[in-house]
């Protein structure tokens, strides 16, 4: 259904698990779902300039945005990332997004 529709590009309709016999972090179709890769394009909320965070006025210089192959998330931060992937999901579809650590 994704592949027929586009709801995934670009689309992988196998898990690839390593490249030119170098092991690398699984993406693609998986006997759970599809496995999505994150791209180079971070943005981490780390609250070092004050002890209170407050959800309906975030402080701007909390944030602080990466781009590299890797990001470093500092104690008591958290980090949001972009997908390689793109997603078109219609409104009659379900989806559920899980964590995966590596």
């Amino acid at each position: 259904m994704a592949q027929d529709y586009g709801m995934i590009e670009p689309f992988q309709p196998v898990q690839i698990r390593e490249i030119d016999g170098r092991k690398i972090i699984s993406y693609g179709t998986s006997s759970y779902g599809y496995d999505i890769r994150c791209s180079n394009r971070f943005k981490l909320f780390t609250n070092i300039n004050s002890t209170i965070v407050d959800p309906k006025s975030f402080d701007p210089a909390s944030f602080v945005e990466v781009e590299g192959d890797h990001c470093i998330i500092p104690p008591n931060s958290f980090a949001l990332a972009s997908t390689v992937e793109y997603f078109r999901i219609p409104r009659s579809v379900l989806t559920v997004c899980v964590g995966k650590s590596t």
